[in-house]
């Protein structure tokens, strides 16, 4: 277990164009936690899935973590444990095998229709929003523009790309699942062996944080 004076390190990994600012309300206590926040880089032109993964695995400088990775992040911490040892890897609003994506999703990565999306509107927030968190955000738009902090069009087409092309079929080792019993990004409908969230969306890890400050510290310790 990583270890600083007796303290479990916590990565956290946040969702598709959206900074790390979404774990503000998550407050765990210090004297068992130490939480470290990662945010997206700018992909290089032609980096895989799997090498971005290993370069943000660098990031990581304490042996045997636990990663928590939202939606997109959820699959991105999935692939950084191919590179690092970790305790567990906590994923929340998101998928843990190619299988539990939406069939649109799948229809795109048969078709590559998701190339025809309009990505260049990246500096639509409210267009960003609809994709990142699946919700029509028009009441709260000021609020989800504070969370979208990354509006690179060749970055946006790079998530919506790799997340439609995700291979994994097979979950990874000691990997648990919090799932939003009303995600629309990825239904439950589609998702096994998860913990659910009652009236939970995609955006729960904002919006649930009590229940994520609540049950979070007994997910990561059992």
């Amino acid at each position: 277990m990583a270890m600083e004076d007796n303290k479990i390190h916590l990565y956290c990994m946040p969702g598709m164009a959206a900074s790390s600012s979404i774990f503000e309300y998550l407050k765990l206590p210090k004297e068992t936690f130490v939480v470290h926040l990662l945010e997206w880089d700018i992909p290089t032109k032609g980096i895989s899935f799997t090498d971005y993964a290993k370069k943000m695995s660098e990031k990581v400088k304490e042996d045997n973590v636990v990663l928590l990775g939202v939606s997109l992040g959820g699959l991105l911490v999935q692939e950084m444990v191919k590179y690092i040892q970790v305790k567990k890897v906590i994923i929340v609003s998101s998928v843990k095998s190619r299988f539990e994506l939406p069939k649109r999703m799948l229809f795109a990565r048969y078709t590559s229709i998701h190339k025809l999306l309009p990505t260049g509107l990246v500096n639509n927030v409210e267009l960003v929003a609809k994709y990142a968190f699946g919700e029509s955000v028009t009441k709260r738009l000021s609020l989800y523009e504070r969370y979208l902090s990354v509006r690179d069009k060749g970055y946006i087409d790079w998530c919506i790309h790799e997340l439609v092309n995700w291979p994994q079929e097979v979950p990874c080792d000691n990997l648990v699942h919090i799932h939003g019993e009303k995600d629309t990004v990825f239904p439950m409908s589609n998702i096994a062996h998860c913990i659910p969230v009652k009236n939970g969306t995609h955006t729960m890890i904002i919006h649930r944080a009590k229940w994520f400050n609540e049950n979070l510290p007994t997910i990561i310790l059992e």
